[in-house]
């Protein structure tokens, strides 16, 4: 298949930053999808529903003239998150969803909660209102290996919630392990799983490839290479289950290169290119618009998009991103290390959008 048309996709799992770096990166999502779930892991975080509505607004006026793009805001959950603000704010549409982080688990997370336990009443309001909890699914005790996290996060935490309040309606954000997929697989309507396009393309040998490898280290880890197949074999079975979820994180190259280097991994300009290329290499292109765009409408009950993007294979491998800038620094964009063929052309915007960023075309010309 040369080319296929897809309804325009979401990003349900988004780093945007703030200020400088928000400005930089927000037009490489806003050119492709739709919507996005934008995490709240800002400093300081997003916990209020006056600071979702100011953090929104930001957002809206730095969207380039053209880009018709919906951010949807998430509750920052702490140990001391108030009920009746989280209520209001679900109930007046400020927020989508509210977000588990476990302290300590990852960027920006050290004002997240410190045992679900403590917060069994919002998340009791949460069931009752049937807003969706996301949860960033590690453990961060330190007798637990970084590579087991997840899978017992599984068994401590998810598992008995999930019997506490059946009825709460969860997100399991970026899988990274065969657990993980078997586990939703397992489970009941309630119970959805965002993948990342690098963990379906990097295993934790990607990090130390000829050298230490800043720029593939994301939280949670990649794992072995049975758990990527794991992965691919979920996000290509067009199980309404699983969803996208780039979960693209950006840092200046100087966290990522330094002496104790940030977590995460930036590819809003090339997931859904990279997306393309393991769905064609997986013979299965037709799963591809369920992945990318009408499952995770489907578990957060919102209309998928009305407008599609085409995605097209080139006879020639297409150009590696170059770095975005930004003030005195730069944010490397994610590349796989194998050829990708794929371009991604917005229909209704009259834009492609390929490795090498965004240029100007006619929707008609490709």
């Amino acid at each position: 298949m040369a080319s296929i048309t897809i309804r325009r996709p979401d990003d349900w799992h988004l780093h945007l930053r703030d200020g400088d770096i928000m400005r930089a990166v927000l037009p490489y999502t806003a050119a492709v999808f739709g919507r996005a779930i934008v995490m709240p892991n800002l400093i300081p975080p997003v916990t209020t529903k006056e600071t979702a509505i100011a953090y929104r607004n930001r957002i809206l006026k730095a969207l380039p003239p053209g880009h018709r793009f919906e951010p949807l805001m998430t509750y920052y959950l702490t140990d001391a998150t108030d009920d009746d603000d989280l209520r209001e704010g679900f109930e007046e549409g400020v927020f989508a969803a509210a977000k588990l982080y476990p302290a300590g688990a990852t960027t920006n997370s050290e004002s997240g909660v410190t045992s679900v336990e403590r917060i069994y009443p919002i998340l009791e309001t949460m069931q009752k209102l049937g807003m969706p909890l996301l949860v960033h699914g590690e453990v961060v005790d330190s007798d637990v290996d970084v590579f087991d996290r997840e899978a017992v996060f599984i068994d401590r935490v998810l598992d008995p919630l999930r019997k506490d309040l059946p009825d709460l309606r969860i997100v399991f954000e970026h899988v990274t392990t065969a657990e993980a997929v078997d586990y939703v697989q397992a489970n009941s309507e309630g119970l959805g799983a965002t993948i990342t396009p690098h963990h379906l393309v990097i295993n934790r040998n990607s990090m130390f490839r000829g050298g230490l490898r800043p720029h593939m280290y994301c939280l949670p880890v990649a794992k072995r290479e049975n758990h990527r197949l794991a992965l691919r074999a979920a996000a290509t079975s067009a199980d309404h289950r699983f969803f996208l979820g780039t979960d693209s994180a950006p840092h200046p190259s100087r966290d990522k290169e330094s002496d104790c280097g940030c977590a995460g991994i930036f590819n809003a300009p090339t997931a859904m290119s990279c997306l393309a290329q393991i769905f064609d290499e997986e013979n299965a292109l037709g799963c591809l618009e369920a992945f990318t765009s009408l499952n995770g409408a489907r578990f957060y009950g919102l209309p998928v998009n009305d407008d599609t993007v085409t995605l097209t294979k080139a006879a020639e491998p297409i150009a590696n991103p170059d770095p975005v800038s930004i003030a005195d620094d730069e944010i490397r964009v994610f590349a796989p290390m194998a050829p990708n063929y794929w371009v991604v052309e917005v229909d209704d915007e009259a834009q492609l959008v390929n490795d090498a960023g965004l240029t100007s075309r006619s929707a008609t010309s490709v």
